[in-house]
C-alpha cells in the first residue's frame, strides 16, 4: 500500500520530466505561454494595420466601397470567396444550383434553378450618366456592371457609407461647394461656434464648450454657409440608416442587390450602379437566396 503522502503516477512524470529536463524544462514551460500572448497581439495587430492600411486607401480613393465593409472584409482573413463557395457554372447548368439573372435594358430580376423561374420582379439599375468634379480632378460613371458575380454576403438593414461622389452630387444641385472636414481642423460657424470632430461624431461647438451632433440622412447634409461638409468615414455623419432599404446581398466592390427608401424609382435606370428592388422583394431574396450563388447582369 502506498504511504499516505505519495504522489501520483502523473505527479511523478511531471516532476521527472523537470529533474531530467532541467533548466531547459523549465524554460520550455515558461516560454511557451509567453510565445502564445505574442502570437496573439501580433495577429490583433496585423488585422489592426491592415484595417488602417485599407482606411487609407479609403482616404484617397474615396469613391469606392464603405468603412463598415472595409471594417468586416479587411479585418477579416483571408478572401472572401475562399469562405464562400460559389456555385460553379457546372452546378447551374446541370441545374444543380440556383442563380440569379439581371436585365439591364429591361430592368428586372430572375432567381432561377435550370429553366425554371423561382422568382421575378422589376428593379432599377444605374443611370450610365457621368459626374466630374469641378476641379476634373476626380470623375465617375454610374454604371451597374456586367457580367458574373457572386452573393459573398448578406445583410439585415445595412448602412450606406455614401462615397465622396455623393456629395459631389448633392453640392452641384444646391450650388454649394464640397468641403472635406478634417479631424483636430474645426470650421468656424459663426458667433464663435465651430463645426469639428469630436469623438465619432461631426458636431458644433458652442464657445462655452456645449457640443450638439448633427442629425444627417440622405438630402439632409452638414452645410455651412456655402460649404456642404464631407464628413471622415469614420464618423457616425457618414453612415446613413434607410437608404438601402431592409435587405442587402452584396456582391463586392461596392456594388448589391438591396432594398430603398426611393420604391418609386424601381423599374428605371435610376441608382448609381446598385440593383435596387422593393424592400419586400429584397427581403424575399434574402431569405431565399444562399451565399455563394451567382449572379449574371447583362
Amino acid at each position: 500500500m502506498p504511504a499516505a503522502n505519495a504522489h501520483p503516477p502523473h505527479d511523478r512524470a511531471g516532476a521527472g520530466f523537470f529533474a531530467v529536463g532541467g533548466a531547459a524544462a523549465w524554460a520550455t514551460a515558461l516560454v511557451l505561454p509567453v510565445l502564445a500572448v505574442l502570437t496573439f497581439v501580433l495577429a490583433r495587430d496585423l488585422s489592426a494595420a491592415r484595417f488602417r492600411l485599407e482606411l487609407t486607401r479609403l482616404g484617397f480613393e474615396n469613391d469606392r466601397g464603405a468603412l463598415d465593409e472595409a471594417k468586416r472584409e479587411v479585418v477579416a482573413t483571408g478572401d472572401t470567396l475562399s469562405r464562400v463557395r460559389a456555385a460553379t457554372a457546372a452546378d447551374v447548368a446541370q441545374g444543380k444550383a440556383p442563380y440569379l439573372v439581371v436585365s439591364i435594358a429591361d430592368n428586372r430580376l430572375w432567381y432561377k434553378l435550370g429553366e425554371d423561374v423561382l422568382f421575378s420582379t422589376r428593379v432599377a439599375t444605374g443611370t450610365g450618366k457621368s459626374l466630374e468634379q469641378t476641379s476634373g480632378r476626380k470623375a465617375w460613371k454610374f454604371e451597374t456592371p456586367r457580367g458574373r458575380l457572386t452573393v459573398v454576403r448578406k445583410d439585415v438593414d445595412p448602412e450606406w457609407v455614401p462615397p465622396d461622389w455623393h456629395y459631389v452630387e448633392a453640392a452641384e444641385k444646391k450650388g454649394l461647394t464640397p468641403y472635406h472636414l478634417v479631424k483636430g481642423k474645426p470650421l468656424p460657424n459663426g458667433a464663435g461656434a465651430v463645426v469639428t470632430v469630436s469623438g465619432e461624431n461631426v458636431v458644433t461647438r458652442y464657445p462655452d464648450g456645449h457640443e450638439v451632433p448633427f442629425e444627417v440622412k440622405e438630402g439632409r447634409e452638414i452645410r455651412v454657409g456655402k460649404l456642404l461638409i464631407i464628413p471622415p468615414y469614420e464618423t457616425v455623419q457618414r453612415r446613413y440608416v434607410g437608404t438601402l432599404g431592409s435587405n442587402r446581398l452584396y456582391l463586392g466592390d461596392g456594388y448589391g442587390i438591396h432594398g430603398t427608401d426611393v420604391p418609386t424609382s424601381i423599374g428605371r435606370a435610376a441608382s448609381h450602379g446598385c440593383v435596387r428592388l422593393r424592400n419586400e422583394d429584397a427581403e424575399l431574396l434574402y431569405r431565399i437566396v444562399p451565399l455563394g450563388t451567382p449572379v449574371y447582369i447583362y
